[in-house]
């Protein structure tokens, strides 16, 4: 329900954005040409076309804000999955228990991380076990180092866990920390304010608006607003990433789960 009030306001919104100023400015312009005649389209048309260039810089700086947000999760998600496996085929060079409770973790870790891309309210529950793998793996490093410091093999497993670490907080960060910083969007949203407030003016001005067209814009607007956001946050469900590499990785670890246990 929260996930379907914020698709609705991240639509509703932008689409007020575009109706509300054109009817505000459209009814102040046939009211002024109602005033006076001597009132010339051409400016108020150099004016509109200013404005709405700016907005679409606007939008393109947007929208490039966040399909780069977009590249660098996909980005972690196969990195994640390199690191993954790495740790798991470095945990098989470990004597027990520590082998087998590491393919264990790191099992169910990645079966977290299929479920959460499969029904997003999990998302604290995940992220709290995923955390507390992470914690449990790095305790195993420690108690291997105080077995053997210059052991090749442990240092490999500290650097896979390590690596682990890192791209599990690089994620989180890139996925529900960073967003388009909040200026940009109220920027873009002013000058959509403004520029379609000229717009309806030049309609009110020159008699050629209409509902039908003003709706048409809003509507366009708005569908643009709602793929920048969507781009932006992914706990949407709207533009997720394609998962196939995490899905393959769960049925290789199965398969060497079940392997190992014959």
């Amino acid at each position: 329900m929260s996930h379907f009030l914020d698709l609705a306001a991240m639509f509703i919104v932008p689409l007020l954005i575009v109706l509300i100023p054109i009817f505000i400015g459209q009814r102040y312009g046939i009211y002024s040409s109602k005033r006076s005649t001597d009132i010339k389209e051409a400016p108020v048309g150099t004016v509109v076309g200013t404005a709405f260039g700016l907005l679409a810089f606007m939008l393109a700086f947007t929208f490039q804000i966040a399909t780069n947000r977009y590249d660098a999760r996909k980005g972690l998600l196969l990195d994640e999955v390199t690191n993954i496996r790495t740790t798991y085929l470095r945990a098989g060079l470990l004597q027990e228990p520590f082998c087998t409770d590491t393919k264990e973790l790191l099992v169910e870790y990645v079966d977290l991380r299929v479920e959460l891309s499969k029904d997003t309210s999990l998302l604290k529950t995940a992220l709290f076990r995923s955390q507390q793998i992470l914690d449990t793996l790095w305790r195993y490093t420690e108690r291997l180092a105080e077995q053997d410091r210059s052991s090749e093999v442990y240092a490999l497993y500290t650097a896979s866990v390590n690596d682990l670490v890192d791209n599990f907080n690089q994620r989180i960060s890139m996925t529900f920390e960073y967003r388009i910083p909040s200026v940009v969007l109220w920027i873009l949203l002013i000058i959509a304010f403004f520029a379609m407030l000229t717009l309806g003016y030049h309609f009110g001005i020159s008699g050629k608006g209409n509902l039908g067209v003003n709706l048409i814009l809003a509507f366009i607007f708005a569908v643009v607003m709602l793929l920048i956001l969507a781009l932006d946050r992914p706990e949407t469900g709207i533009a997720k990433i394609n998962q196939k590499p995490m899905l393959t990785l769960q049925k290789q670890l199965q398969a060497r789960q079940i392997s190992d246990e014959k």
